[in-house]
């Protein structure tokens, strides 16, 4: 059985997956620290529609 490497996203270091790397898919706890910070800080996002994302988007038309 083969072990499945990633690269962590943060620093790109190659980390096994599985229970000897807890912090999967990042390689260490200082890498997974830096990625939650980078989404905290509004650095990383999921793209949306910015119409249906406003306060008040009630007035708009829904899509289907």
């Amino acid at each position: 059985m083969s072990t499945t490497v990633v690269k962590c996203p943060t620093c790109g270091a190659p980390v096994e997956w599985g229970p000897q790397s807890p912090q999967r898919p990042f390689c260490s706890e200082r890498c997974k620290l830096i990625d939650l910070g980078a989404w905290a800080a509004e650095e990383h996002a999921i793209p949306g529609n910015e119409l249906e994302d406003e306060l008040f988007s009630e007035d708009l038309s829904r899509r289907h």
